[in-house]
């Protein structure tokens, strides 16, 4: 997408998809409530590990944003790890509000899924 300041050494571990972009679970830092999914590029990576505000890329828009800066339900980065195959990213957060865009706590309240 851009270029970025994120550290080399963070970026040769992140195996990106064809589009530049990886898979980034939010989760709540002091309950291991997963909040939502988002898609990071390495601009978005880097811009949450220097600000501590997550920032996500946009698929539909084709733009960063930075959760809460409309809402004022913001994400504070706790910290941030990668998976073993390095092509997921997992970012403790501390939520204000709800993490999903329809308001609720988190994205994954809506429907109970059972197994057959």
């Amino acid at each position: 997408m851009s270029q970025t300041d994120l550290d080399p050494a963070v970026a040769e571990r992140v195996r990106w998809n064809a589009e530049g972009l990886v898979p980034a679970v939010a989760q709540q830092h002091d309950t291991g409530e997963v909040l939502m999914l988002g898609w990071m590029d390495d601009v978005a990576l880097s811009r949450s590990l220097t600000t501590g505000r997550a920032t996500y890329w946009s698929r539909s828009r084709q733009e960063y944003w930075v959760k809460g800066e409309t809402s004022g339900n913001t994400q504070r980065v706790v910290e941030v790890r990668l998976d073993c195959d390095g092509d997921t990213v997992l970012i403790k957060v501390d939520q204000t509000g709800g993490a999903c865009h329809t308001g609720d706590r988190t994205c994954f309240d809506a429907d109970l899924v059972h197994p057959a």
